[in-house]
Order: C-alpha cells, then structure tokens, then sequence
C-alpha cells in the first residue's frame, strides 16, 4: 500500500506556529492513500494558537483548516466525502456548530456522524473536525 503524508508548510496563514503541533503528537495533517485524502482532526486554534472564542468561530477555525489542506492537494470543499466532528457539550453548542457549517459548507454534502465528548486534547476546544476526501477519478493517486 503507497500511502504519502501532506504536510502543511509552516508559513501557512491559516495554521500559523500551530503546525508544530503535528510533530508533537506525531501524526500528519492528512495522508493520500488510494484516491482519497485522511485528514487528521482540526481544531479551532487561530494561527497564533489562541482558540476560538466561541463554538462558531472554532467551527469555522477547523473547517478553514481543512480548507487549507484540501488546496494544499487541489482540492476544496466539495471532495469530502465523509466527516466526523466531535463535540464537547453538544447540545449546548450545536446551534453555533451548525451555523458555521451551513455558512461554509453547501452542497453536495459530506456524509457526516455528529459525537458527543466529554472533553478534546485541551479544555478550552469545544470541536475537532476529522474528513475524508476524495481525488477526482482522473487524478486518482
């Protein structure tokens, strides 16, 4: 199996100093494997780190993020296929999640599975945003 790690340069303007952040966990931004694009979680960390203040504006945050490495591979939006966000009070925080979603994602939409979670990797995160992609048939890797 040929799989090939994307790796989101550290000049980025969305990511900022947080793409460290990957090395210290040890996992990559995403990996291209047999047409698709695994996109590890983001989160709703500004590029200087701070987080969102809100649940909209992490939303928002993430989903610019994977934004971000989607262009990376010349994709956007519309190549993901499948997504799972994960959710601290989500009750609570729906309403803000959905609003930055329906804003920035449109159709044709992602399949995608909403979980609850008692807490993310720092206390302050409210959702982390995981996708898969797929390549074009013609660019299929």
């Amino acid at each position: 199996m040929t799989s090939y790690p994307v790796e989101v340069p550290d000049n980025s303007p969305v990511f900022g100093g947080t793409t460290s952040a990957f090395a210290r966990f040890g996992h990559a931004a995403a990996i291209r494997s047999h047409g698709h694009l695994f996109i590890s979680g983001q989160i709703g960390r500004r590029p200087d780190g701070v987080p969102g203040e809100t649940v909209e504006e992490q939303t928002e945050i993430a989903i610019r993020r994977i934004e971000e490495i989607l262009r990376l591979e010349n994709l956007d939006l519309s190549a993901l296929v499948d997504v799972t966000s994960y959710h601290v009070d989500i009750r609570q925080n729906m309403p803000g999640f959905l609003a930055a979603k329906q804003r920035l994602v449109k159709a044709p939409y992602p399949a995608w599975t909403i979980i609850g979670a008692s807490g993310l990797a720092s206390p302050e995160l409210l959702v982390e945003i995981q996708a898969t992609a797929a390549y074009p048939d013609a660019a299929a890797r």
